[in-house]
């Protein structure tokens, strides 16, 4: 009865995708494998995109070299997350322009 209602419910506000794409960040280990999982975390997924930041700038290289079959792997795993391509970066750099010594004007 209340499955019922909450799959209505789901259906009239169009949340199936919402629904979808955040299993898809829970499940991120299950879908990609645990290696890979290890060394990537989904940041964002924004028109199709899904952007992925990598451990490493060598993480990110290799696997842009296997992305289209590792976009085939999410694609099957999470159906309804309507991913169309991935973005894979390497690890943010850390900003330098906080902190005690920085020229002001610049």
């Amino acid at each position: 009865m209340i499955a019922n209602v909450l799959d209505e419910l789901i259906a009239q506000r169009d949340w199936n995708s919402g629904l979808a794409e955040g299993t898809l960040f829970a499940t991120w280990p299950q879908v990609v494998g645990p290696e890979i999982a290890e060394h990537t975390t989904p940041l964002s997924l924004l028109d199709g995109k899904l952007l992925v930041q990598c451990s490493s700038t060598a993480w990110a290289t290799q696997l842009t070299l296997v992305s289209s079959s590792l976009l085939q792997q999410i694609r099957s795993c999470a159906p309804g997350a309507l991913v169309e391509s991935l973005e894979l970066i390497g690890p943010q750099a850390p900003s330098w322009k906080r902190g005690h010594y920085i020229v002001t004007g610049k």
